[in-house]
């Protein structure tokens, strides 16, 4: 068997390559993309047909290391048939730490690291499986659609520390800001005096035109008499400024939940296509997002 430690950046990978005995074999920089993977696959085969006992390659002998399960690298990896461990950069950390005191950090080091550590610790971790195109497909939506999530988490966070300065009756008004309510209301009334001058019934267009069909009048006395509570103020020209900047921040939340909306329908269609799907939905509290977000950590 030959190891090889392969220590990737956005544009190049430094490979190490040893033996079982962890003598170096070859040491190298790589660039990313086909002439890169070629290469590799070139040294890999040189080395080991000499190691092999029939001269011929095998390439379930070929262990690599890398800290990362997924890309077209990894893939072509996987592909190849070689057995890849993707190693959590934590571990690398940690390992580093018990063989270099300094704790200095180089690619051509941290190369030759994951090829000992496969070498000699392989059997701490996991390979990586090679799921099917259906498997990773819902794991690239599932992660898109958490990472919207969050994205929209952050400004929402953002947007409520900016009414705090100058709007407190909207955070009266509305509990998640992300709501489709206080984005048709905010969008409307961005300052406290135009919160306070709007009428019951601009308040209900507003949230008519924002998707609220049941509960309208209702909801819009609600909202009237929150904008309308007696708060601190900011001058004038402050609120105006902070205005601005909510009405662009309502802008980018109320595009999040319409692409995340759309996510969630392509995931639920990519989910529901898997063969494995009906088995996840039958456990109890997973429906067909968190089912789709299983599927894709645990794969096929």
């Amino acid at each position: 068997m030959i190891f090889v430690g392969d220590d990737w950046a956005e544009d190049h990978h430094d490979i190490h390559v040893m033996d079982e005995n962890g003598e170096r074999l070859a040491s190298r920089r790589l660039p990313e993309g086909l002439p890169g993977i070629r290469a590799l696959h070139d040294v890999v085969a040189s080395h080991a047909a000499v190691h092999a006992e029939d001269h011929g390659v095998d390439p379930a002998g070929v262990v690599v290391g890398i800290e990362t399960d997924r890309g077209l690298w990894v893939n072509a990896l996987v592909a190849a048939g070689y057995q890849v461990y993707a190693i959590n950069p934590l571990a690398v950390a940690r390992y580093r730490d018990r063989h270099h005191l300094s704790g200095a950090k180089s690619d051509a080091g941290d190369a030759k690291l994951l090829a000992d550590l496969v070498r000699t610790d392989r059997h701490n971790h996991r390979p990586i499986a090679g799921d099917s195109a259906g498997a990773e497909a819902v794991k690239v939506l599932a992660r898109g659609h958490q990472n919207l999530i969050w994205a929209r988490t952050r400004q929402t966070n953002a947007l409520r520390s900016a009414l705090r300065e100058y709007y407190p009756a909207a955070l009266v008004a509305f509990d998640d800001l992300a709501d489709r309510d206080a984005l048709a209301v905010l969008e409307r009334a961005a300052t406290p005096h135009q919160g306070a001058q709007l009428s019951i019934s601009a308040i209900r267009a507003a949230l008519k035109r924002g998707g609220r069909q049941r509960n309208l009048d209702t909801r819009a006395r609600e909202i009237q008499a929150a904008l309308r509570t007696e708060q601190l103020a900011a001058p004038v020209p402050v609120a105006g400024a902070f205005a601005a900047t909510t009405r662009a921040a309502v802008g980018i939340i109320a595009e999040m939940n319409r692409q995340i909306s759309e996510l969630e329908t392509e995931l639920a269609a990519h989910f529901e296509h898997h063969p494995d799907a009906d088995i996840y939905l039958s456990l109890p509290g997973l429906g067909v997002i968190l089912g789709a977000r299983v599927l894709g950590e645990f794969g096929d």
